[in-house]
């Protein structure tokens, strides 16, 4: 009779995922809320069980073995598998995953959810954020709100607003002595950007007459939500748009102390993934944003 050969654990596979992701012991263990020796000893069973080396250590860097690459190939895979197999068999079980950059889960998103889940008590979301100005969408996320240049026609998207780009300061960073009233009194303090390439600064000038950027002072920051936090502090006049400071401007965090508002054709646009359609939620959660296109 043949040998029973036992099966890799699945929690191994992952933590082989997670450490060859991270590169690091430390941050697959933080991810996975393990210490890194319980990832450390996970790694060493599947080393065991395959009979070979996974990682090349050394002080300052995890490198996979050709083996290893061979390995984590096949560890993704059965946990891809695993995952789909989950959602067809039982979707409802599952939230509705939604992918977004972290300012706009922060100043958009969330401000709504209780309304949402006041309508939809049933439906769980979960919203996962990138820091990164490009939302790529992801395997396992059913819809993405990612930011586009100009209206999309798809139609699988739904556009949530349009971009409108305002400045916006705290009430009291204009003084009498040094005064913030028009465009003119603005290269007396800095201009603080969401991004580090500085476009929308330069757009906005650009279509009010207003200087070169090089005549001004400015701190980048590479968020929204951080550039948004440094003007209610009185660092300088942060340019943003107008639905994301929406609610700051109408507590009386921010102000927009001259100008208009000005569109861009920019749009940020609700997109569903082809496997979005067999989730239950689908449905309540596309017409729930819908309602909010407007609010």
């Amino acid at each position: 009779m043949d040998k029973i050969r036992h099966a890799p654990s699945l929690q191994g596979l992952q933590a082989l995922v997670e450490v060859a992701t991270a590169g690091s012991f430390t941050q697959a263990a933080q991810k996975l809320c393990l210490t890194q020796s319980a990832v450390s000893r996970q790694i060493q069973q599947l080393e065991s069980h395959f009979g070979v080396p996974l990682f090349v250590r050394s002080s300052r860097s995890l490198q996979l073995t050709a083996e290893g690459e061979q390995v984590l190939a096949s560890a993704r895979g059965i946990l891809e598998q695993l995952r789909t197999l989950e959602d067809r068999l039982a979707p409802q079980r599952r939230p509705f995953r939604i992918r977004m950059h972290v300012s706009l889960a922060v100043r958009w998103l969330l401000p709504r959810l209780s309304e949402f889940y006041r309508h939809h008590p049933d439906v769980s979301l979960a919203i996962e954020t990138v820091a990164t100005e490009v939302v790529e969408p992801a395997s396992d996320s059913d819809a993405y709100i990612l930011y586009l240049p100009e209206p999309s026609t798809a139609p699988d998207c739904l556009t949530l607003f349009e971009e409108a780009l305002v400045p916006v300061c705290a009430p009291g960073l204009g003084t009498p002595i040094r005064p913030l009233a028009s465009l003119e009194d603005l290269s007396g303090f800095a201009l603080l950007h969401r991004s580090s390439d500085q476009h929308d600064w330069q757009v906005w000038l650009s279509a009010h007459g207003g200087k070169s950027l090089h005549d001004y002072r400015h701190i980048p920051f590479n968020l929204d939500e951080l550039a948004l936090d440094a003007a209610a502090r009185g660092l300088g006049v942060a340019m943003t748009d107008m639905t994301l400071a929406g609610e700051s401007i109408q507590r009386g965090e921010l102000v927009i102390p001259f100008g208009e508002p000005l569109k861009t054709r920019g749009i940020y646009s609700l997109c569903l993934q082809p496997s979005a359609a067999s989730h239950p939620a689908c449905a309540p959660v596309m017409q729930w944003f819908t309602t909010q296109t407007t609010a």
